[in-house]
């Protein structure tokens, strides 16, 4: 098998919640047909706007139906956008910012749920 765990990066917009469930579906028939042992090991909530209402209800109606939505979101940042044209990860590019802090904790949920000690 290519992979034993699968994470699953959902936009906090509306139609994110589409592809969403299309998505689970396509789960359900590789476990069924090529990977039994796939475990999905999160929802991860990603371009989370705390401007918008939208943000939250997206990322309300992703925790009510998902109960492994990690508890890190990834905020929308300008900075994150930039550093790619940069050549650089946002770990380079904006270190101890928003979304570099974001991600450094979702590394360490990642370890915790595959059971590696931190």
């Amino acid at each position: 098998t290519a992979s034993h765990y699968v994470i699953i990066p959902v936009q906090c917009e509306y139609m994110a919640l589409e592809g969403l469930t299309r998505l689970t579906e396509t789960l359900d028939l590789v476990r069924r047909n090529l990977n039994s042992s796939l475990t999905v090991l999160g929802v991860l909530l990603t371009m989370y706007d705390v401007r918008t209402r939208l943000s939250q209800q997206v990322a309300d109606e992703v925790r009510e139906h998902f109960a492994r939505t990690f508890d890190t979101v990834v905020p929308r940042a300008v900075r994150l956008s930039e550093a790619p044209s940069h050549g650089q990860s946002i770990f380079m590019y904006e270190p101890g910012g928003r979304s570099a802090t974001a991600y450094d904790d979702l590394a360490g949920e990642l370890l915790e749920r595959v059971g590696v000690a931190v």
